[in-house]
Formats: structure tokens, sequence, C-alpha cells
């Protein structure tokens, strides 16, 4: 966020933008790999990469071996080639995400300059870059960061051909660019990149033109003969070999079970009530989410202009059509936060006194959600948690001294950024987006990696283990492939055989012995995880137990 300067009102000097791409550059490495991957998605996800790298096919995943249909293949690309750059690590696995996140912030940026000013350009540039949905996607090996800049280069390109359009223009460079986002997207998550930019740009033209002009101007879009070459040049080759390979397991496992029953039905129990996305965003827009009420009390005038009202037909889509899915998972969300944080941005221009207690108290309510909890877990959790294996992960933790300290010093300095008045020049959008860089940073840097260490340290402390053994490993009643990534190889999911080590949770364990009987060796354990081998005889147990340590790492 910039004071007053002399560079033009839609423009950002070279050292303005380098500046502010250096920051959220920084901000979308910071603390990268300080965190262990989280399961499920995380874990799964490396894994099917490490695989294919290990298998040498660049062209179908697994997962422990088996066909793995979740996700296309684009994003296993990327975390490929950054694993062969950096090794087997998670900053490795997480790299394309921050790059992507970094790259969607940009993207915003550069769009709202020539259209509403550096101000709100900035602002929104630093608003996505620094809400809790863009920080937790951008830094999870997943393909959800990527997907959403895919997204929002489509949907921002296919205004740019509209407003082409209007201006009466005939270049098609906006719409082929859109074409080519929607083929790399299909590579990365499947129809839904499609589905939503899609609909953004019929329902705007619905709703905006004379149904004759509207018509002809989709027929003109959905008509580009070298929009269509671009897009399945890009995404059908995979998709054909795919098919060709695996056939009917393909269509069943990605296209039914992935993208059509999820969204007939709640898979993996991921349900919710129709209001559950209404909840959801302002939440994934902390600390920036008192800024959405400003947006709703003036969306008639927002209405009235046509670049914002396909902003608002754009976020409204997103929030309508995933409210009515069966499957329900908070990040479906972000794919039309976008657009509202564009019109955030320009309501922080106006915002007043009461926005500035308001931004405050949610950035402080965001340090207490991260820092706070963790800070008063052994207080809270016992009374509170009655699942066995998380009652165990929590039970007795302490926040490490410095998680303490930094936060309440972070918490220290927002209130003197936004309660300071002897500042005129710096206005609310430039000490909000300091502060919130700020908390970003220390949410990032310290907490994120205190509750990664506390959830999932016992599994890659695990994993550390078996992979000095030369037994063959199974996972035993759980799911927790970062196992596999961490021990550098398979292990499928089933009961273990005689002479192999088995992941097991420990309030589970003897229930699963009465099932299938033997005995079994612990060689570690660590909060309601525990590694064992097998002996489906009266072998001799090994004496040893290795003890996890007692407290996380901050």
């Amino acid at each position: 966020m910039s004071v007053a300067g002399t560079t033009p009102a839609g423009r950002l000097s070279r050292i303005e933008w380098l500046g502010l791409a250096g920051l959220l550059l920084v901000l979308a490495l910071w603390a990268l790999g300080a965190t262990p991957l989280f399961d499920v998605d995380e874990g799964a996800f490396s894994e099917a990469t490490r695989e294919m790298l290990t298998h040498g096919d660049w062209l179908h995943t697994t997962l422990n071996g088996e066909p793995r249909f979740d996700k296309p293949i684009g994003v296993y690309w990327l975390q490929a080639l950054s694993v062969s750059l950096f090794g087997v690590r998670e900053f490795a696995f997480r790299l394309p995400s921050a790059l992507s996140a970094w790259g969607w912030s940009l993207a915003l940026v550069a769009f709202a300059l020539p259209r509403l000013g550096r101000q709100v350009a900035v602002g929104a540039g630093v608003i996505l870059a620094t809400s809790l949905g863009v920080l937790a996607i951008g830094r999870a090996a997943t393909a959800d960061a990527l997907l959403n800049l895919l997204l929002t280069l489509t949907a921002l390109d296919a205004w740019r051909w509209l407003e082409a359009q209007n201006r009466g223009e005939a270049g098609r460079a906006p719409l082929r660019r859109a074409y080519a986002w929607m083929g790399l997207g299909l590579l990365v998550k499947g129809p839904v990149a499609v589905v939503v930019p899609g609909a953004a740009l019929v329902l705007w033209l619905a709703v905006s033109l004379p149904w004759r002009e509207a018509l002809r101007r989709l027929g003109r879009a959905a008509g580009d003969g070298w929009g269509w070459v671009l897009l399945l040049g890009i995404a059908v080759p995979w998709y054909a070999y795919e098919l060709h390979r695996d056939g009917q397991a393909f269509i069943d496992g990605f296209l039914i079970r992935h993208n059509l029953a999820r969204y007939s039905s709640p898979l993996e129990k991921h349900g919710g009530s129709l209001g559950y996305y209404f909840v959801v965003l302002p939440l994934l827009l902390l600390p920036w989410a008192p800024l959405l009420a400003s947006v709703l009390a003036r969306v008639r005038s927002h209405w009235a202009d046509p670049m914002q009202r396909y902003m608002l037909l754009w976020g409204g889509f997103v929030l309508v059509f995933f409210s009515l899915s069966g499957t329900k998972l908070p990040h479906y969300v972000l794919y039309g936060a976008t657009p509202f944080v564009l019109l955030m941005a320009m309501a922080l221009t106006r915002a007043g006194t009461g926005m500035r207690a308001a931004l405050t108290a949610c950035l402080l309510l965001l340090l207490a959600l991260l820092c706070g909890t963790a800070a008063t877990l052994p207080h809270w959790a016992p009374g509170v948690v009655q699942h066995p294996l998380y009652r165990a992960l929590l039970g007795g933790q302490q926040a490490s001294p410095w998680l303490v300290w930094i936060s309440g010093l972070a918490a220290l300095a927002v209130l003197f950024l936004m309660t300071q008045g002897s500042w005129p020049r710096f206005t609310l959008a430039w000490r909000s987006g300091a502060s919130a860089v700020l908390v970003a940073a220390v949410c990032l840097g310290v907490a994120l990696p205190w509750w990664g260490n506390l959830l999932q340290g016992p599994i890659q402390r695990a994993a550390e283990v078996a992979r000095q053994r030369h037994e063959p490993a199974v996972q035993w009643g759980l799911h927790q492939p970062s196992f596999a990534v961490y021990r550098e190889q398979e292990t499928p999911r089933r009961a273990p055989r005689d002479g192999e080590l088995a992941l097991v949770r420990m309030d589970q364990l003897p229930a699963q012995m009465a099932q299938v009987g033997g005995r079994f060796s612990l060689l570690y354990v660590e909060r309601g995880y525990g590694l064992i081998l097998w002996r489906a005889t009266t072998a001799p147990a090994e004496p040893s137990v290795a003890q996890g340590p007692s407290t996380t790492a901050p």
C-alpha cells in the first residue's frame, strides 16, 4: 500500500512494481518448508508425485501403487519438476502452489490498475495475498492455488474481451488466452475450469444485453476456432492417453466419482447446509471480512457498472453453484473470492473509522485463532476434545515461548499501526495492509509450524524410524499418505503380514489385534501413533521402544 506519489493513477513505476512483487513473493515463500506435510491432501499429492518420479511415468499417477484418478496430471508435473530441482522436501512440493498464489495476486493487480487506479489495485493484491484462505492453499501441496490462478486468468481475460467488444474492437487475443487458460485448468482440476468462467460470461451477457446481441456475442465467443484448437490441443492429449490406458476405470474414478458424484452427493462425508459457504467465505477472507459488508451495502451501485456487475455475477455464481453441491469443502468458495476481493479493495478506499475498528478486531482475531489457541491449548483441550486420537495429540503440549512472545508483540504492533492517528499521510489502506502482512508473517512463520509439528510431527518421526529399517511397511486402519513420503517408499493401507512394519493408531490397536490375532513389537510411539513390527506367530518381541518427544518443537 503506497502513500500518494507522482506516478499516474493507473500505473505503477518499475520500482513500485518490483517492490510490490518482491514483498508478495517473500510472503508466499515465507517459512514454506517449515511445516510437515498435512494429511490427507498434501500427503496424497506429494506421495503421488514422488511415485511418478520413482516409476519414471510422467503421464499417470499412483498412490501407494494404486491408480490415483482424483485429479488430472498438471500439478503433478509442476511438483515433479520442483522436487527434481530441490529434492524430496516440503518446500519443493509446495513451491508450485506458492508461486501460483503469488501470480494470482499480481494478475489481479495488473487487471485493476488501468480500470480502478493504483490504490485499489495494490489494495486488491495485498488483500488477496494476506487472506486466510489464500495463505492456506498458497502453501498447500495440492492443485487448488494453481487452479485459482488459472480461473482468475480466464475470467479476467474473458472480461478484457467483453470490454473490447463493448468498444467495437475486433481483437481476439484475450479470448484466445482465456481458451488456453481453460485448457490448462482442465489439466489441473477438470471441468470446473470451464464451468466457472463460462458461467460468469454467459450470465453477464444474459443480464446486460438485449437477447439478440447477447446470443451474437456468445456465438462469437463459443465459435472461435483457434480458441478451441488451443483448449483441445492442451487438454485432450493427456485425457486421451488416460482413457486409452485405463478405460472405464478412468471414467468411473475421475469423471463420475470425483466430478459428477462429488457434486450430486456428499463424498467422504464432506457435506453441509445451503448456508455453508455464506459462513465460510468471511472466515476465509479474514482479516478483511468486514469489507464484505461494505460491498453488500453498495451492491446496487456495483451492479450499475458493467465491470463490477461481472464481478458480482462471477462471485455470486460460485456461491450459489457450490452451495447446491452435495460435497462441500471450504476451498471451493475461493473460486469466487477474486471478484469479491476486487470490490472489497474499492470499499477499503472509502472506509472510515468504523471500518478501521472492525479491521483491527479481525486482525487480532486471526492472531488469536492461530497463535492464541496454541498458547492456551493445555487449558482448553482436555475438556473440549473427545476424539481419542486428538486427545492424545493435543494432550499436555505446551506452546513455545517464542510463539507466545512473538504473537503478543505482533498484536501490540497491529494496535499501534491501526490506532496511531498522527500519521495523516498513511491511509487506512496502508495501515491495514502493513498490519495484515505482519500478521500473516507471524502466523506462517511461528504458529503454523507449531501446529503442523503438533498434528503431523509424530507421523514424520515414525516414518524416519521406519526408513532406517529394511522391513516392508503398511498403514493399518488409517490413511496418512505423508508417512510414505517421509519413508520414501510406497506404504499400502491394509493389515500387516508377518515381519512387516505397520503405522497404527494406538487407541485402535487392541481391537485390530482381537480381529486378526498375533503379536507385535512396539518400535516407536508418540502421542497416539505407533510404529509396530507385526508377528503372526509367537516369536519373541523386540525389547526396545523408541519414545517420541514429550513436547512439540517450536
